[in-house]
C-alpha cells in the first residue's frame, strides 16, 4: 500500500475483533483489533512504506496464529501436523516458526503430551500394541526418542498382554470355524500383528484361545 494518513478505524459489523483501516478516506485493509492495539494505530497517524510493511506482516502473523488455534480447537495435533496444515494454508515458514514457538511457550503444543493422549485414547477405544503405537506416532511426526520414552512410560509387558488378549478374545469369534490350528493361528495372529502386538505376546494367547475353542 502507498504511504498515507489513517482517516478511520472502524470495527466491522460482522466481526467485532476485526477493524477496517481507511487511509486518505479510502478503505485500505481489514486487520485484527489486536494488531491495531499492538502497533498503536490511531486516526491521523501517517503511515510510511515501512509502517505498511510492518502492518501487513503483523496481520499475516495474526491470521497464522488464529488459524493454528482453530486447528488445535478441533483436535490435538503434533508440531509437524500443525506445521504442514499452516504451510498448506499459504503461511510462510518464518511466520509458522513464530506461531509454533509461541504455542510451545504457552504449553499449547507439546508432542510428548500428544503422545500420552494418543496412547490413552487407543487403550480405551481401539487397543494397539507398542509397535503399532510407535508406528502411528512416528507417522504423525513425533520424534523417535519422545515416542520411545512415552511408550515406556505408559505401557509395560503386563498391559501389553492384557490389551492383546482383550483384542484377541473379541476377534477370535470370527475365526472360530477355522478348520485347524494352523489356519486359526495364521488368521488371528495376522490380525493381532496388524494391530501392532509382538509375535512373542501373540503366540501364547492364540494357542490358549484355540485350546479353549476346541477344548
Amino acid at each position: 500500500m502507498p504511504p498515507g494518513t489513517i482517516t478511520g478505524l472502524v470495527v466491522q459489523q460482522g466481526d467485532h475483533e476485526r477493524v477496517n483501516v481507511f487511509v486518505d478516506g479510502v478503505f485500505a485493509l481489514g486487520v485484527s483489533i489486536y494488531v491495531v492495539q499492538d502497533l498503536g494505530l490511531r486516526k491521523g497517524q501517517v503511515l510510511s512504506q515501512a509502517d505498511w510493511d510492518r502492518l501487513e506482516a503483523a496481520e499475516q502473523g495474526s491470521r497464522a496464529w488464529n488459524a493454528a488455534l482453530r486447528l488445535l480447537e478441533s483436535r490435538p495435533r503434533t508440531e509437524r501436523e500443525l506445521r504442514d496444515r499452516l504451510r498448506r494454508k499459504g503461511f510462510p515458514p518464518p511466520q509458522i516458526d513464530t506461531v509454533l514457538n509461541r504455542l510451545r511457550e504457552l504449553n499449547l503444543l507439546d508432542d510428548a503430551q500428544f503422545a500420552r493422549l494418543w496412547i490413552a485414547n487407543r487403550q480405551h477405544i481401539s487397543p494397539r500394541g507398542a509397535q503399532g503405537l510407535r508406528q502411528e506416532l512416528r507417522a504423525r511426526g513425533v520424534d523417535r526418542q519422545v515416542v520411545d520414552e512415552i511408550i515406556a512410560e505408559q505401557t509395560d509387558a503386563d498391559s501389553e498382554r492384557a490389551a492383546c488378549e482383550a483384542v484377541a478374545r473379541k476377534a477370535a469369534r470370527r475365526y472360530a470355524d477355522a478348520p485347524d490350528r494352523a489356519t486359526f493361528q495364521r488368521k488371528l495372529g495376522g490380525y493381532l500383528l496388524r494391530r501392532g502386538f509382538s509375535f512373542e505376546t501373540i503366540k501364547p494367547i492364540v494357542d490358549r484361545l484355540w485350546n479353549e475353542i476346541r477344548g
